[in-house]
């Protein structure tokens, strides 16, 4: 496994941001594109040239959508994803842009949020939203491509469910660590009896069980929740898993970068352990 850390698209300085990658001895990102007018030809030259320059493996494109977006358990599964019906062809057909995006990257895995997919198959909703989901996956097996869902908003068996039904072929898990713990669905040790075989990529971040029935639970410093670490990296390790561990983190504290370091430190000797 090799460790590695986000990039986000909205940064004024890409080049400065594969730098401090580098400097901190970080050998592979995702790259992170909520900016769904900023993926043209010269676009994906210069993050090329910048992941070429600095020796950083992008592993993964992260691929955002436009309209609003509410990370709470209220207002979420009205505005997050394909499963709101009223933004679900807009952000399949941004879904599709970024595949192509990618490829252009030479990116193979495509990595987003889907929303609270429904629990229950006979939801209304649910129809619509594997048939959006099956077009991108299905863009995505024509460009040479995966199709990854981000972890965290729905149950490690809906997620299971869903990848059965979209039926490409060609459609994994972006695991996040945390966010199962976040949004309350699971511990994500126990998750992978479930969906451990899906696993493409991990998201590195660490976080506390929601208390109340409103707001998500709170990301914390990686090594101070309920991420059990190491036992989930051995548990990846004894599946097969040999991907990426990307680093992610979203605490507001202005001391990203002091933080990043602070968690390659400890999950490498978690790695070197195993």
């Amino acid at each position: 496994m090799t460790l590695g850390a986000l990039i986000n698209h909205d940064r004024p300085d890409i080049d400065a941001e594969f730098g401090k990658l580098s400097k901190m001895g970080l050998s592979t990102c995702q790259f992170v594109s909520w900016e769904t007018q900023r993926r043209s030809d010269a676009d994906a030259q210069q993050i090329k040239r910048c992941a070429e320059k600095y020796g950083v493996v992008i592993t993964a494109f992260w691929c955002g959508w436009s309209g609003p977006r509410v990370w709470d358990f209220i207002d979420g599964p009205r505005t997050l994803g394909l499963v709101p019906p009223e933004y679900r062809q807009m952000r399949a057909a941004q879904l599709i842009e970024g595949a192509d995006f990618a490829k252009e990257l030479g990116v193979t895995d495509v990595v987003t949020h889907a929303g609270f997919m429904p629990e229950d198959p006979n939801d209304p909703k649910y129809p619509g939203t594997i048939e959006a989901l099956k077009r991108v996956a299905s863009h995505c097996l024509e460009n040479g491509q995966n199709f990854l869902f981000e972890s965290g908003q729905e149950t490690p068996t809906t997620l299971l469910r869903a990848i059965e039904d979209i039926g490409t072929g060609n459609v994994y898990i972006n695991l996040d660590a945390a966010n199962l713990i976040l949004y309350g669905k699971a511990n994500p040790v126990d998750a992978l009896d479930t969906i451990g075989k899906y696993v493409r990529n991990l998201h590195a971040k660490d976080g506390l069980y929601p208390v109340d029935g409103r707001e998500l639970g709170r990301e914390v410093p990686i090594g101070s929740g309920k991420v059990d670490f190491p036992a989930l990296l051995a548990k990846l390790k004894a599946i097969g898993y040999s991907g990426p561990v990307t680093i992610e983190r979203e605490i507001p504290d202005g001391d990203e970068t002091n933080g990043v370091a602070q968690a390659k430190k400890y999950l490498g000797d978690i790695l070197r352990s195993l």
